[in-house]
């Protein structure tokens, strides 16, 4: 095993994976405790409109995808907040409209983009240092937000209406998580893609549930899950000669169907 660290695109893909599993731990906490793994999947498929725009402009297609998912996550959390009815359908139209966008641009774009499936369906074997460099940066912010507004959050999480009580700005609050959210699906483009990032996203932090229903330690379990997952993943994906994204997802899949065969520990 320890011959994989020689390469160092295998340093690269384990060190992604490590910076993407905190994020995930955290950001995926709150995704499943807050119920929206479909606003998720909509700022997530919404982040494809600045890859094909990143592709156009001749920029790094991350930094498209960065600027285009927080505008998506943004717009939607307004949507979400003032209609709630039909939040489900407008989201789905931007949805769909984010991933119409970048196949347009694509379209637009002379020359070759060979790489644009690393995007859809992730290549962590591919990860540059630029994009780890993205990564500890987006990290650090998630960390020091979530740090700063833990216990709002918290609040917001658990008790929507005593947080309103409290004078805390909900809607704010709201907007800033779904803004973390479109760092985190930005950070997992390159590891998984975006059509299965949910999937990271949230399983790790579903199985953490079912055995605390302390936040922070929900986060720090999510977050020791995903790395389990995303390195047994990239194992068996070198040894076999599979695709990296869909061997980490079946290996985070395995451990969500087994986890409905053993009790939770305790609730704590």
């Amino acid at each position: 095993m320890f011959e994989l660290l020689t390469y160092k695109f295998m340093q690269n893909a384990f060190l992604s994976a490590m910076l993407v599993s905190i994020a995930c731990g955290i950001i995926g906490t709150y995704v499943v405790t807050n119920r929206i793994v479909f606003i998720s999947g909509g700022i997530a498929h919404s982040a494809y409109g600045g890859i094909g725009l990143g592709y156009f402009l001749g920029i790094n297609p991350v930094i498209g995808a960065i600027i285009f998912s927080i505008i998506s996550a943004v717009s939607m959390g307004l949507v979400s907040i003032k209609t709630e009815q039909k939040a489900d359908t407008i989201i789905g139209v931007m949805w769909a409209v984010g991933m119409a966008i970048g196949i347009i641009f694509i379209d637009l774009t002379p020359g070759y983009t060979g790489d644009l499936m690393s995007y859809l369906f992730g290549s962590i074997l591919t990860v540059s240092y630029s994009d780890i460099f993205i990564m500890i940066i987006l990290d650090i912010i998630i960390l020091s937000i979530v740090m700063l507004f833990f216990k709002e959050f918290l609040i917001l999480s658990f008790d929507k209406e005593f947080a309103q009580i409290r004078g805390l700005n909900v809607n704010l609050l709201y907007i800033i998580l779904l803004i973390l959210i479109a760092g985190t699906v930005v950070m997992l483009m390159k590891i998984v893609g975006l059509i299965m990032l949910i999937a990271l996203l949230t399983i790790p932090a579903a199985i953490s549930s079912k055995y605390t229903s302390n936040l922070a330690k929900m986060m720090i379990l999510s977050s020791i899950l995903g790395m389990i997952f995303t390195t047994l993943g990239l194992i068996i994906s070198y040894y076999s000669n599979l695709t990296s994204g869909p061997c980490i997802i079946l290996v985070a899949a395995i451990g969500f169907f087994l986890s409905f065969f053993k009790k939770p520990i305790r609730s704590v």
